[in-house]
């Protein structure tokens, strides 16, 4: 059970951290992604993450093997079932642990609640994260954005990453770009490689603006 205080989880919280998810499909590189933006944002926001795994704490393992935040700011939600139902559907046990996590913590400035790997169709409740973040990889080829689903023409920001393995994999990244902005109707597009811009600025950008439009709120 999360710490609520007399209060309903479901209302917002006064002074509450923005909370962004992260969501996308099995290594597509959504872990990799939230330690880079602990590592980049930890010294001028306080933060705090939730990760999402069917049966492990994988994802939050990696998380405290790389140090990105105190193991304690990290906590794992083992879901049991399809990861979008514990985002989209049933959202109390990673309330709880967003909940848990601003007690101990708070007040926090950011909350990130990464996802277990899903397909295209994986979004998250509105009445759990403020912003969402989708990552795919080119891996995948460069017919995946033109497929849609709401998870690519929805979230707030969509991330296309490992750039750097297009020409491995025959990636036209021009025909991505061009197919994402069809599906997605001026909502952001960002093209990484976390291998070669571990500082991912086109995100860190985005995460800073709306963080700044959070506090201003």
């Amino acid at each position: 059970m999360g710490l609520h205080h007399g209060h309903d989880p479901h209302e917002p919280r006064p002074h509450r951290a923005l909370r962004v998810g992260i969501g996308g499909p099995v290594g597509s590189g959504k872990t990799a992604l939230v330690a880079a933006l602990c590592r980049l944002l930890h010294e001028e926001a306080a933060l705090a993450v939730v990760t999402n795994d069917i049966y492990t704490t994988e994802d939050a393992d990696f998380l405290r093997r790389n140090a990105v935040l105190d193991d304690d700011r990290i906590a794992a939600v083992r879901t049991g079932c399809c990861p979008h139902t514990a985002i989209r559907d049933d959202i109390s046990a990673n309330l709880d642990a967003v909940e848990a996590l601003e007690d101990r913590h708070g007040p926090l400035d950011l909350v990130i609640v990464e996802s277990g790997g899903d397909n295209l169709t994986a979004t998250f409740s509105r009445g759990l994260v403020d912003r969402q973040i989708f990552v795919l990889d080119v891996s995948g080829g460069d017919k995946v954005p033109r497929k849609g689903g709401p998870g690519v023409t929805t979230a707030d920001l969509l991330v296309i990453n490992k750039t750097d393995l297009a020409a491995l994999v025959g990636a036209d990244l021009t025909v991505m770009a061009r197919d994402a902005e069809r599906v997605r109707a001026g909502l952001p597009i960002a093209f990484t490689s976390l291998r070669e811009r571990p500082d991912v600025p086109e995100v860190l950008g985005w995460v800073r603006a709306a963080l700044a439009e959070h506090a201003a709120a």
